[in-house]
């Protein structure tokens, strides 16, 4: 079984740790430029966390793939630990993409980004931003802030809204104090006061989480996520784009508004749908049918002609 390279990149003035799984490729491609597949995880999610078996696929399949952590989290540097901050994650999605096009052996023109949750929304704003990237997969992706917490309200209650937008507050307040920040579990029983508390969301994150995982992010991220709206991107990208949505996800749900779609004249996404929820598709055969629906889809939009 391949095992990956380390590697480093600077964002933000701070070191990003990455893996690189090298492309598998016979003697005769071996001295080609070939391209890469740009990886991040979602809300509060590490390198380790099931991308791998997505990472490997990819690789035999010809693919270079760069799976990295972001700033504040995993393997990375960055205080204070267990930030989100959109601004910096897109900006490590960057970071990350302008070092792989200077890796040797890979073709700078032929950069994917993968993205999977809240990262799924995020390669489309990366994308918008960087006309250059190739193309994006963005599998059960979170794509409107308002939606998904409007969602949370209605499975987790007014209240324990209430609640998580208070501890967002005082964690942002805290900040400018400079005291530590206000954690908050990212996954949690039903009734309790997490981030994602559906019924599947305890037993679905643990089940691709690895050992010494925190399972907690700074609470002020709370407070960014109305602002959250990728779905509003997808009109303005100049890239092919796969968009996978779970049909019976609780997490993120699986919106497409036919205007938005109506918008995106000059490259429409495509978009595959699945019969499971939002952690299904990490595992089993939702896995399989997704990382299948990837490398069909990566591979037409990265050929070279």
């Amino acid at each position: 079984m391949q095992q990956p390279v380390d590697m480093t990149f600077k964002s933000g003035g701070e070191i990003c740790r990455a893996w690189h799984f090298a492309a598998q490729t016979d003697q005769l491609t071996a001295y080609r430029r070939t391209p890469c597949i740009v990886m991040g995880h979602g809300f509060g999610g590490t390198r380790d966390a099931g991308l791998t078996p997505y990472a490997r696929q990819f690789a035999a399949n010809g693919f270079h793939v760069l799976v990295f952590d972001y700033r504040h989290f995993g393997a990375s540097d960055g205080e204070p630990r267990q930030l989100i901050s959109i601004e910096h994650q897109l900006q490590d999605w960057a970071a990350a993409t302008e070092f792989a096009r200077g890796m040797p052996g890979i073709d700078s023109a032929r950069i994917a980004l993968w993205g999977s949750s809240f990262s799924g929304g995020l390669v489309i704003e990366a994308a918008r931003n960087d006309r250059r990237v190739a193309a994006i997969v963005a599998q059960c992706p979170a794509l409107d802030g308002v939606s998904i917490l409007t969602n949370y309200i209605r499975y987790a209650g007014v209240l324990t809204g209430l609640r998580l937008l208070l501890a967002g507050i005082t964690d942002k307040v805290g900040a400018l104090l400079r005291h530590p920040p206000k954690l908050l579990p990212i996954i949690g029983l039903p009734g309790s006061l997490a981030f994602l508390s559906t019924p599947d969301s305890e037993p679905g994150f643990r089940a691709i989480a690895p050992a010494g995982w925190r399972n907690e992010v700074a609470a002020r991220i709370a407070l960014e996520l109305p602002f959250f709206r990728p779905v509003m991107r997808i009109p303005e990208l100049s890239c092919p784009s796969l968009l996978q949505l779970c049909d019976r996800d609780q997490v993120a749900p699986p919106i497409l508004p036919p205007a938005v779609r109506q918008r995106a004249k000059r490259i429409q996404p495509t978009v595959k749908r699945y019969d499971c929820g939002h952690f299904d598709i990490y595992l089993g055969e939702w896995f399989e049918k997704s990382v299948a629906d990837q490398l069909a889809f990566l591979t037409k939009a990265l050929a070279k002609y």
